[in-house]
C-alpha cells in the first residue's frame, strides 16, 4: 500500500536522512520567473550600482491568517513577541518545534488588528496550517502555495503580485512612479504609495544590503503595475535591471539570510509526530532533499536552533507561553554555534572547475555558476584540524565581491578571519539525487568572515536580525 503520509516514509525506509540524501526530486528551481534578463554577472552588479527590480510573485507560499484569535495563534506558534507589532509593520516571524528546533521563516505583516499576511517557503506554511486545523482558533487560514516548478505552459495566478525595487538609485524611481517625492518609511515599515493610477502597500526592506522597496497588492493588476515601474525607471534616467531567478538566489550570500534550514520535524513524538502524520507523503518534507557532504544517519544534526541562526534576540521571553519556550529557555545561556560567512579561495574553486577539463580523470562536484542549487537544503562540512567545527549551508557567486561565498554556522570558538577548510562534493561518488553526476571530493579553503558580509548590508540593516546577531 502506498505511503500517505510523511511519517509512513519514515516508518518505510527506516533512515530518513538517507532517504532526504537521495531524493529524486531534482534540482531546487525558482519558477515562472525568467532565468535572466540581460546576464546573471550584470544583474548582480546592478543592485549595487544602480537599481534592479525582483519579481518575488512565484516562488514563496503566502498565507492569510485573520480573525479574532489571529495574534494570539500567531503569537503561541512563533518564538517572536507581538509587544510592539503594530499596524503596517513587519516582522521576521520564526516558529519552532517543542524542542525548539527551526521549522522555518516567514516574513509576516500586519494589513489589520486581525489580519496578518505571511510570505515564505512551505515548511513554515504547513506548519501553522497543522496548528490551525488540530488547535481551536477561531481564525480563517487562506493558502496560496508557491507556482509550479515546472508549469509546462500552464498559466499561473496567484493571490498577490509581490515586486521589490532597490539600488542606491531606487529612490528616484520611486518619486517617478509616486508623482513625487515618496514620504520617509521606516525599515519593515509600511505605508501606501502611488504605482501610476494605484495606490499599493509599499515595506521598506532591501534583500541585498542596498536600500529599496516591496510593493504588493491584486495579482490581477501585476501587468499594469510592472509597465509602470519600467516606465519610471526610463523616466527618471535610471538603468534598472530586471533580475531573473539565476541571479535572485544569489542575493541572501551578501545580505546574510540562511533560506533553507532542514525543518527540525523529523524526530521526537507528541505534537511533531502528529505532525508528520498529517503531512502528505509527496509533500516539500518528504520530497526535498539534503545536499552536501556532511552525512550522519541521525536526522536531528541537521537540525538548527535560533541561538545558532542568530534569532535569539527577538525571542518573546515574557510571552506567557509559545510552543519551543521550555526548551529554548533550558538553551539560554549555553555556549551555541554561531552564524558566519565563509569566503571560498579562488584557487581552490578554480582547481575543482578545472578537474572537468581532464578526460579520463575522476573530476570533483561541479559548482555551478552562480548558484549551485541542486538540493532544496544544504550541508557542507566545515573541518579545522581533522575536526569538525562547522556547517556550510547555502552558497554561490558573487560577482561584486568576486568570489564564491557561504552561509552557515560555527562552533563558538572560531574567530572571523579564521582560515578553515570546506569539504566540498558527497562521499562514496555521490549520493542517488538525480541533481548530482559522480564525482569525488575536495578540499576547498574558506576564510570565516562577516554577516552580513556586504558592508552595505551591515550599514544599512539597523535594528535587523541580519546585524543584531
Amino acid at each position: 500500500m502506498a505511503n500517505s503520509s510523511l511519517q509512513d516514509v519514515i516508518n518505510d525506509t527506516g533512515n530518513i536522512a538517507e532517504h532526504l540524501r537521495n531524493s529524486k526530486i531534482g534540482m531546487y528551481v525558482y519558477p515562472v520567473v525568467a532565468p535572466e534578463f540581460t546576464n546573471w554577472r550584470d544583474e548582480q552588479r546592478a543592485w549595487r550600482d544602480t537599481a534592479v527590480l525582483f519579481d518575488q510573485c512565484h516562488h514563496m507560499d503566502e498565507l492569510i491568517i485573520e480573525g479574532p484569535d489571529a495574534e494570539a495563534f500567531l503569537s503561541e506558534h512563533g518564538i517572536n513577541s507581538f509587544a510592539n507589532f503594530g499596524l503596517n509593520r513587519a516582522k521576521h516571524y520564526v516558529p519552532v518545534t517543542p524542542a525548539g528546533h527551526i521549522i522555518g521563516d516567514h516574513i509576516i505583516f500586519r494589513e489589520r488588528e486581525d489580519k496578518f499576511i505571511l510570505v515564505g517557503r512551505a515548511p513554515t506554511a504547513n506548519w501553522l496550517k497543522f496548528c490551525a486545523a488540530v488547535g481551536k482558533w477561531s481564525i480563517r487560514v487562506t493558502h496560496d502555495p508557491r507556482s509550479p516548478s515546472r508549469p509546462n505552459g500552464e498559466r499561473v495566478i496567484r493571490t498577490h503580485y509581490r515586486f521589490q525595487i532597490q539600488g542606491p538609485q531606487a529612490n528616484a524611481i520611486f518619486e517617478k512612479m509616486n508623482g513625487g517625492p515618496v514620504q520617509d518609511i521606516k525599515f519593515f515599515h509600511i505605508d501606501t504609495i502611488n504605482v501610476g493610477s494605484k495606490r499599493v502597500s509599499a515595506l521598506r526592506h532591501g534583500m541585498a544590503g542596498a536600500p529599496g522597496l516591496e510593493i504588493w497588492g491584486p495579482y490581477e493588476d501585476k501587468e499594469y503595475i510592472h509597465s509602470v515601474i519600467m516606465e519610471s525607471a526610463k523616466a527618471a534616467g535610471v538603468n534598472m535591471v530586471e533580475v531573473g531567478s539565476r541571479a535572485y538566489s544569489t542575493n541572501t550570500l551578501e545580505s546574510g539570510w540562511i533560506p533553507s534550514p532542514l525543518p527540525g520535524i523529523y524526530a521526537g513524538d507528541g505534537m511533531v509526530k502528529e505532525y508528520r502524520e498529517w503531512l502528505p507523503a509527496n509533500g516539500y518534507e518528504a520530497t526535498g532533499a539534503i545536499g552536501g557532504s556532511f552525512v550522519s544517519d541521525n536526522i536531528a544534526d541537521y537540525f538548527v536552533t535560533p541561538f545558532e541562526m542568530g534569532y535569539d534576540f527577538y525571542i518573546g521571553w515574557k510571552k506567557e507561553s509559545f510552543i519551543g519556550k521550555e526548551a529554548l529557555t533550558a538553551m539560554r545561556g549555553q555556549t551555541h554555534r554561531k552564524k558566519v560567512t565563509f569566503e571560498w579561495n579562488g584557487d581552490d574553486v578554480v582547481n575543482v572547475i578545472a578537474s572537468a577539463f581532464k578526460p579520463g580523470e575522476d573530476h570533483y562536484k561541479w559548482i555551478d555558476f552562480p548558484q549551485p542549487n541542486y538540493a532544496s537544503t544544504s550541508a557542507d562540512m566545515i573541518m579545522r584540524d581533522g575536526k569538525m567545527v562547522g556547517m556550510s549551508m547555502f552558497n554561490g557567486y558573487s560577482y561584486n565581491e568576486r568570489c564564491m561565498l557561504s552561509l552557515g554556522i560555527v562552533d563558538a570558538d572560531v574567530q572571523i578571519g579564521d582560515v578553515l577548510t570546506l569539504t566540498w562534493g558527497e562521499p562514496n561518488g555521490g549520493s542517488g539525487k538525480t541533481s548530482t553526476e559522480r564525482h569525488k571530493q575536495a578540499e576547498i579553503r574558506v576564510r570565516v568572515s562577516d554577516t552580513p558580509y556586504s558592508a552595505e548590508a551591515r550599514d544599512n540593516y539597523a535594528d535587523s536580525w541580519r546585524t543584531k546577531s
